[in-house]
């Protein structure tokens, strides 16, 4: 049976994902919808993003059965899914390629060859500029068509199919994918160690994909990047070939930002360009990472063409990501900021943003696979130093098998804090030992890339069951 390939007119397809639910591949399927494609997808529970999928038309199964693959389907599935699954082994039996989800984001974006395709990529960083540049696009009513790797409050989704102008879309270079993109604007935000699941050889393998990724983009692309991390600094020496357009905030670079004055809650500060004073910029999110990031966009948008005073009034509308530093929840006095962060540089840029609060901060982190904690071990021991309390929840896994040793309670006896504890056990049971430790007014901080992120509802409630007792 011929296989059916991902080319021409994407109306003329059907597609299913294996795993829709999961927030990057619940952007693409909404895409793809409004698109005005045919779209089913399995995965093992509902969510807030299947249920928005089956509103606006999907067709979601939940469980995963080999009787949905049908012969006339695209399937598409994630890193995560492995070659046993029912409806994979199905697809492989009636001659299907099984796409991964790299390979439908490429193809969405060669539809945006002749136009703008902006693409975010690096280790930290990525979805908040992705989201971003998303958002200022649509404020200054460029309607532009994204998908990026987190929920943007503001637009109140992760991905839009709108004009046939610009596209934004969020480049994962986790699993080596990032080569198979061209966007004619490339911002590469950062690059250091992480994913060692997959680059078992170090820094180089990050190193050798992304100058893969460059050697691939066309000669009229502009690459942008930050000349303050170490990592790009690298990156730039070994492409001495390529044109870079720098931005930072401690070098030299092309786009820079100046007399910067941090807030408890955002920042301001002014944007030079080549010397050129081109104003000011005010951020009502913390930390100079968001600085950071404020300025990859605007060099991204300023090179695009668009003048600095059309989109500078916009930043300080944007409140974060889904996930990015987000307030979850408030009860008692106590407030609750999720966070994504589940690197150990990552989680202490984080915890930056709040260490001068004149308020008790108490850290809840929740490992994110095994690979990670045994690789970054030492690295993770000393990322907490700037809060008050840290609580340790178990490993959460992903897809990954236990690694003998690599425990959370193993993790929390080598720590050297103050005040550190490990709580095992779901999130609800851990959440009904950690309320009664937390205290008016105190600032928490759930950190990591999986189920923490309940954790602030989830104390929120039971503090409410307490109350109405």
């Amino acid at each position: 049976m011929t296989k059916i390939e991902i080319t021409g007119d994407i109306k003329d397809k059907k597609f299913h994902f294996i795993a829709i639910g999961g927030i990057g591949m619940s952007g693409l399927a909404k895409y793809l919808i409004e698109a005005g494609c045919e779209v089913s997808g399995s995965d093992i529970e509902k969510s807030k993003y299947t249920e928005k999928l089956e509103k606006i038309g999907a067709k979601v199964y939940i469980g995963h059965n080999a009787d949905y693959i049908k012969p006339d389907m695209v399937v598409i599935a994630s890193t995560a899914i492995r070659p046993t699954n029912p409806e994979v082994v199905r697809a492989k039996e009636l001659g299907l390629e099984v796409y991964h989800r790299s390979d439908l984001l490429s193809y969405i974006s060669k539809q945006f060859k002749d136009k703008t395709f902006l693409g975010f990529s690096g280790t930290h960083g990525k979805t908040t500029t992705s989201g971003l540049c998303s958002y200022i696009l649509d404020k200054i009513g460029e309607n532009p068509s994204f998908v990026v790797g987190g929920y943007v409050p503001e637009l109140n989704t992760n991905a839009r199919h709108g004009s046939k102008e610009f596209f934004v879309a969020e480049l994962d270079e986790s699993d080596g994918t990032v080569v198979k993109y061209t966007p004619s604007i490339n911002v590469i935000n950062n690059l250091e160690l992480d994913h060692t699941d997959f680059y078992s050889d170090g820094f180089i393998g990050i190193l050798n994909t992304f100058s893969k990724f460059l050697s691939g983009l066309d000669e009229t692309s502009k690459n942008i990047i930050n000349i303050d991390n170490t990592g790009s600094r690298s990156l730039i020496e070994n492409n001495k070939g390529k044109r870079f357009i720098t931005f930072g905030i401690d070098n030299p670079a092309d786009y820079i930002a100046k007399n910067i004055r941090y807030a408890d809650l955002g920042s301001t500060f002014v944007v030079e360009r080549m010397g050129q004073n081109l104003g000011e910029i005010q951020m009502t999110i913390p930390g100079k990472h968001n600085v950071y990031n404020a300025l990859a966009v605007i060099a991204a948008l300023v090179e695009r063409g668009f003048y600095f005073d059309k989109i500078a009034p916009y930043f300080k509308g944007f409140t974060g990501m889904g996930r990015r530093f987000q307030k979850v929840a408030e009860f008692d006095n106590i407030t609750v900021i999720d966070d994504y962060a589940h690197h150990p540089s990552e989680i202490k840029t984080t915890l930056d943003s709040v260490k001068d609060l004149s308020n008790r901060t108490v850290a809840i982190f929740q490992p994110h696979r095994y690979t990670r904690l045994q690789n970054f071990w030492d690295e993770f021991l000393t990322s907490f130093d700037s809060v008050d309390k840290l609580i340790v929840l178990d490993v959460y896994g992903a897809s990954e098998d236990y690694i003998e040793g690599i425990t959370s309670e193993n993790f929390a006896s080598k720590l050297n804090h103050r005040d550190s504890v490990w709580v095992g056990g779901s999130i609800e049971d851990a959440c009904e030992k950690i309320l009664p430790m937390l205290k008016p007014y105190d600032i928490v901080l759930t950190l990591g890339a999986g189920s923490v992120t309940k954790v602030g509802a989830t104390l929120k409630n039971l503090h409410e069951k307490m109350v109405t007792k």
